[in-house]
């Protein structure tokens, strides 16, 4: 725990860092509901992904044993790069997904089979789908980073300055009170010396 003085001036300093943590407390809170939300938000969105993605392999199912024939698909399409933009919440830059563009490799019609236009489609929707689950990944990763510092903040604004400062207030106040208290019981005393001094005097 920090040594205070016991001055006005650490009085003054204590009561304005109450002021300012109080003041910084909610905004920090509100973060913290906000960051909440989001992740939630986010938690909803990979659950709709998810059952997007087991429907899109049932769909699938009716088609692997065709895709088992030779065609060498994964020479043909492949991921050439996730676009995403920044998004800020609650003061974090979050990516969202925008596209997928690919690497595609020209075929002959005539000596590949009829369903490999499917086959690739079917393949860039898998690719699609998986990177939009690693964008939201990333997004649930650094909100609940974000979240985990905010809840260090708001529990040592809460926990740890707040009270302190408080109590700092009341050291300070006692201590000042005592030294009043003294100096008017010292000046009285000293009075009394005084007047008894001069009364022999006269």
């Amino acid at each position: 725990m920090e040594k205070i003085k016991h001055t006005k001036n650490e009085l003054k300093k204590q009561k304005d860092d109450l002021k300012r943590f109080t003041r910084y407390l909610p905004t920090l809170i509100l973060k913290k509901q906000q960051l909440q939300l989001e992740i939630i938000k986010i938690l909803h969105a990979i659950d709709r992904l998810e059952e997007e993605e087991k429907n899109f392999l049932e769909k699938l199912s009716a088609w692997v044993s065709v895709f088992a024939e030779a065609a060498h698909l994964e020479r043909l399409v492949a991921l050439e790069n996730i676009e995403t933009s920044t998004s800020n919440i609650a003061g974090r830059d979050i990516p969202l997904f925008k596209n997928v563009t690919f690497k595609e490799e020209k075929y002959s019609f005539l000596t590949t089979p009829i369903w490999i236009d499917y086959g690739i489609e079917s393949i860039k929707s898998r690719i699609t789908l998986k990177a939009r689950r690693r964008v939201l990944d990333i997004q649930l990763r650094l909100i609940k980073e974000e979240l985990r510092v905010t809840t260090q903040r708001v529990n040592l604004f809460e926990k740890v300055k707040i009270p302190q400062a408080i109590e700092n207030i009341r050291k300070v106040r006692i201590f000042l009170g005592d030294m009043q208290t003294a100096a008017v019981v010292t000046g009285k005393i000293a009075k009394k010396k005084i007047e008894k001094k001069e009364g022999v005097l006269v």
